[in-house]
């Protein structure tokens, strides 16, 4: 048919679809001209369609391999309250349908075809932690095959699964979450899985692939390939392990450091006076602002479990409480030091005297009325010199004394082992407020050096 043909006209051109039953097989060829201009013809594989509710396999007692795929493309949620990891997937699933195919030198145009997914046999695979009734996908999606028959399906799909979530270490957690590829309807007899990518090239196609900045980042992805046993049924399936880790930056700003704050504020607040009256509404201040703190941030701590964070938050809080206590102890004892003091027990003697100077031996009981304790009161941060709180004899008291010299040798001793049980409660108070200021440096280092460690590993 020389010169038969128009330029840019039509060309006869063969599509071959074998079709092959068990004990017979039929081939067809189709005319594809008219193809270039109208499309591919619906009717050319009609034949193939009407097979769709069967495995595409040439003998039926054979199994069907699959091959398997995805691509994470975003981590969108983590519940930790219901434990539940919501992320975004692109599925590939790879098979081979025997059925299909045509000459490439005959159709040089044709080499690889788009047919709807309704109108074709897919794998029923699905993914054994989701939720069902929100794993959706969109519809009218198509399957891509070539010139050989090899099949392509590829779906995007919002997947809520089911995941062990292990919150002890927010915000410093890392999570492992698992995709179990399997199949509902076919066993081993009837459906091999397997994988056309190494798993190495799935994790780092989804990192290239991750679109979100948000609170959570991919650490790796491995995988096994375990049997699921039902009853005298056994199903192939692989299982996608997928590590995740927290972005602990947020957290970080908006609660450690803000509580570090306020700790370091209270431990300061030891600088003032024991005897001062600001020091505790300064302290119930910090204590009621930390609460207000607390309320606010509420939000941002996981809903169930018991976090590392929550028992610091409470440790912070309740440091706070001994502290206050503490000062309203030593602002009571001051000041019942300084009307009416009274006698210190011995062990409370003995505790000072190697407190003052640890390598003189602590007497086994004290002098009575407590004398012969040469102590001097320790400069402090926070407490005056006990002298101050003690008025000297007034003058004319002075000069009433003087007319009567045993009288007034007598007062002037009174006085004396006053002024001494004085600055031993003094001394007292300054031991308690040197051993707790001592705690809250222990406990703010100890804070530092945990969450340094855990932010690095």
């Amino acid at each position: 048919m020389k010169g038969g043909w128009p330029v840019g006209g039509r060309v006869l051109l063969c599509l071959t679809v074998s079709l092959l039953l068990p004990g017979r097989g039929d081939t067809f060829t189709i005319n594809c001209s008219g193809f270039d201009q109208y499309g591919v013809d619906p009717a050319a594989f009609q034949a193939v369609f009407d097979r769709k509710a069967f495995r595409p396999v040439l003998n039926y007692s054979n199994p069907i391999h699959v091959n398997i795929s995805f691509t994470l493309s975003a981590i969108l949620e983590v519940n930790a309250q219901l434990q539940l990891l919501t992320s975004f997937l692109w599925m590939n699933v790879m098979w081979d349908n025997p059925f299909i195919s045509w000459n490439l030198e005959e159709c040089v145009s044709l080499k690889n075809l788009t047919v709807s997914a309704e109108n074709v046999w897919l794998p029923d695979i699905f993914i054994v932690e989701s939720s069902m009734d929100v794993d959706r996908a969109p519809p009218g999606l198509t399957a891509f095959v070539n010139s050989e028959g090899r099949m392509k399906y590829d779906r995007p799909v919002r997947v809520t699964s089911i995941c062990n979530l292990d919150i002890f270490y927010f915000p410093f957690d890392q999570q492992n979450c698992t995709f179990t590829f399997s199949s509902f309807l076919y066993t081993v007899d009837s459906m091999l899985l397997g994988m056309d990518k190494e798993v190495w090239e799935i994790t780092d196609t989804s990192r290239n692939l991750i679109q979100t900045q948000g609170e959570w980042e991919l650490l790796g992805i491995t995988k096994a390939t375990p049997k699921m046993l039902v009853g005298s049924n056994v199903y192939d399936q692989i299982m996608f392990y997928v590590a995740i880790r927290r972005r602990p930056s947020l957290y970080v700003i908006n609660l450690l450091v803000p509580s570090g704050f306020l700790i370091a504020i209270d431990a300061l607040s030891f600088y003032l006076p024991a005897e001062s009256e600001n020091r505790a509404p300064f302290k119930i201040t910090l204590l009621l602002g930390y609460n207000v703190f607390l309320l606010m941030m509420n939000d941002l701590l996981p809903a169930s479990g018991t976090p590392l964070i929550s028992v610091y938050f409470a440790l912070c809080l309740s440091l706070m409480v001994v502290s206050l206590l503490e000062t309203i102890f030593i602002t009571y004892l001051l000041h019942l030091a300084t009307t009416q003091p009274p006698p210190m027990p011995w062990w409370l003697h003995s505790l000072l005297l190697y407190w003052a100077n640890p390598r003189t031996c602590c007497p086994t009981a004290p002098q009575k009325g407590n004398k012969g304790l040469n102590l001097h009161p320790a400069h402090l941060p926070g407490v005056k010199e006990p002298v101050e709180l003690v008025g000297k004899v007034s003058g004319p008291r002075e000069a009433e004394l003087n007319g009567c010299p045993e009288s007034t040798r007598a007062k002037q001793e009174d006085e004396a082992q006053r002024q001494h049980l004085v600055d031993l409660w003094v001394q007292f108070s300054h031991m308690m407020d040197t051993l707790l200021f001592c705690l809250y440096l222990l406990f703010m280092a100890t804070s530092v050096v945990t969450v340094i460690i855990l932010w690095n590993t």
